[in-house]
């Protein structure tokens, strides 16, 4: 664990000690997006009301974004994709302390449906 993740690790315990979260898991769960291509989410999340997030810690780059490489970014994508039952994030240092956030590929249920 690097220290972007180890602080994102430190932010999710404080989360689970107030009961915002059930369960986290570091590099837990690996899924295979296609023959010999695997994606491991650095974290798997249950958030309280049971749903799941699978979370992708980045560091910042310039201009307040996240750094990844482009495969890294066409996992994330596909994996979000493929499974649409799962939150899929990507999370980084916003410089302040704090963390951004990206969904990928999560969509709202509607209840008018």
């Amino acid at each position: 664990m690097n220290k972007t993740e180890r602080a994102y690790a430190d932010l999710l315990l404080g989360m689970r000690q107030r009961g915002e979260i059930l369960w986290f898991g570091f590099e837990c769960w690996t899924f295979r997006l296609a023959k010999d291509t695997r994606y491991t989410p650095d974290f798997v999340v249950q958030l309280a009301n049971g749903e799941l997030q699978l979370i992708e810690v980045k560091g910042r780059a310039k201009g307040g974004r996240y750094f990844a490489e482009d495969d890294a970014k066409v996992k994330v994508k596909v994996a979000a994709a493929t499974f649409p039952m799962l939150q899929v994030m990507v999370v980084w240092p916003n410089g302040s302390g704090g963390w951004e956030e990206e969904n990928v590929g999560w969509r709202e249920v509607s209840d008018d449906r």
